[in-house]
Formats: structure tokens, C-alpha cells, sequence
């Protein structure tokens, strides 16, 4: 018999893997719409979905090995990351959603997102008010007008998976809507700076790199606290924290 493992658990959702196959249980059922009609749309590898019955959403495993995870080194070989950037760039490509997206609409919403984070972090002693004030100061690029792409919304290299050279599956699409690419462009390259020219060469468009930049500032700066609050660890080695005090 199979082994049930538990691959992250925390009060929003759960997700747990039988063999190959992945369930996925969230009490929201507009974000797991979103997920199952995002991998309908999308023109890259994305899991096969085997049923749905609300709450629970079987996918089956894809092919390959994450590109990366925080905090790690990824053995994945720049290759892997260009191939990864242009699955991006696909993606980016791809007519809009119907659907606007769940979250940071526009720039005025991501401000003021970003303004009440930064109050809470301060005034909780989450993190020193040098380092919020600093990446304060480096987000605010960021909180521009853009013209909206395909985004995937949560785009960790832990979510696309490679075998060899060859993207063979982006996973978690609950996030998935209209937004920044760079948004995408920045959550790929969190905490693996290194790669950033490997993926932007597999890109193949020019890209801001001081907004690349921003965007890891800004995305930090609002998974911290939600981070601690639901038993993750921002603070670890190369993750979320060290990604902030790399900007001061």
C-alpha cells in the first residue's frame, strides 16, 4: 500500500500525496475553480486533474524534479532555469484569463497592502524597522501601472518541475490570474539571484532588473508575518529574511 504523506499542511489548505497522485483539500472553492480552469487555459506542462469533489481535488504527480527550493541550492542546470523562463514567457503570452485575478488588482491596492504589512511587522516585532523601512524604499518601484499578462501568481521554483533540461509540469495554479509579469519573473528568482540570467536569457525580452529587485523586496515584505502565523520558518537560511538584508 502506498504511503499518505503530507506535503504541506496549515489552516487554509492541505495538500497530501498517495503514489502519484495529489490530493488537495481547500475549503475555498473559488480558488480551487481558479486552479482547474488555469491548467484548462495555460499552453505549458501542467499536472493532469483526475477528479474534484469539493473540498478535495485529485492531480496526478508530473514528470521530473522541482527546479529549486528556498533556502537551498538548486541543482538544476541553467539550461533547466533558461527552459524555466520560457515556459514564463509562454505563459505571458497566452490570451488574458476571464477571471481578473484574487489578489494586488492594481497598484493602488498592492500600496496600500504593502503600507498596512508594514505597520503590522513593525509594530508586532516581526522584523526590525530599519530592514522594513529600507525595503520599503526598494519595493516602491515596483507599485507602478503595468500591462497585464497570464500570470501564475505563486510561481516558486519549487513549483515548476524539470526533467534534465525540459520543463515538465508548473504546479499550483490557485493564484493564477491577470497581473505584473514581472511578478512572476521575481517569484521565480526568489532567493536563487544566481539564476536570474539564466532565466531572463530563456525569457528573451528585456526586463527591469531594478524592478526584479523590487518585486523580491515587495513579495518579501508580505510573506513574512503570513509566513510565522501559519508555521513556516522566513527566517531560515536563504529564504524570505535573508532575501531582505540582502537589500540593506
Amino acid at each position: 500500500m502506498d504511503e499518505v504523506e503530507v506535503v504541506v499542511a496549515h489552516s487554509e489548505r492541505a495538500t497530501l500525496r498517495v503514489g502519484d497522485v495529489f490530493l488537495k483539500v481547500d475549503a475555498d472553492h473559488a480558488r480551487v475553480d481558479v486552479e482547474v480552469e488555469a491548467m484548462a487555459l495555460v499552453p505549458v506542462p501542467a499536472p493532469e486533474v483526475l477528479w474534484r469533489r469539493p473540498p478535495v481535488l485529485a492531480i496526478a504527480a508530473v514528470r521530473g524534479t522541482a527546479l529549486g527550493r528556498l533556502g537551498r541550492p538548486s541543482a538544476a542546470s541553467p539550461r533547466a532555469w533558461a527552459a524555466a523562463g520560457a515556459a514564463v514567457r509562454q505563459l505571458h503570452e497566452a490570451p488574458l484569463p476571464p477571471w481578473p485575478g484574487r489578489r494586488r488588482r492594481g497598484p493602488a491596492e498592492l500600496a496600500a497592502e504593502l503600507d498596512g504589512e508594514c505597520e503590522l511587522l513593525v509594530a508586532n516585532g516581526v522584523l526590525p524597522a530599519d530592514l522594513v523601512t529600507r525595503n520599503r524604499q526598494v519595493a516602491e518601484a515596483a507599485i507602478r501601472p503595468w500591462t497585464p499578462v497570464f500570470t501564475h501568481g505563486d510561481l516558486q521554483a519549487e513549483h515548476v518541475f524539470v526533467d534534465g533540461d525540459e520543463v515538465t509540469g508548473i504546479i499550483d495554479w490557485s493564484e493564477a490570474g491577470r497581473g505584473d509579469a514581472l511578478f512572476d519573473l521575481a517569484t521565480l528568482t526568489l532567493g536563487h539571484e544566481e539564476h536570474l540570467d539564466d532565466v531572463l536569457a530563456g525569457y528573451g525580452a528585456d526586463v527591469d532588473l531594478d524592478l526584479i529587485r523590487a518585486w523580491w523586496s515587495l513579495r518579501s515584505l508580505l510573506g513574512v508575518r503570513w509566513l510565522v502565523e501559519h508555521g513556516f520558518d522566513p527566517s531560515a537560511p536563504g529564504c524570505e529574511v535573508d532575501v531582505l538584508r540582502s537589500r540593506m
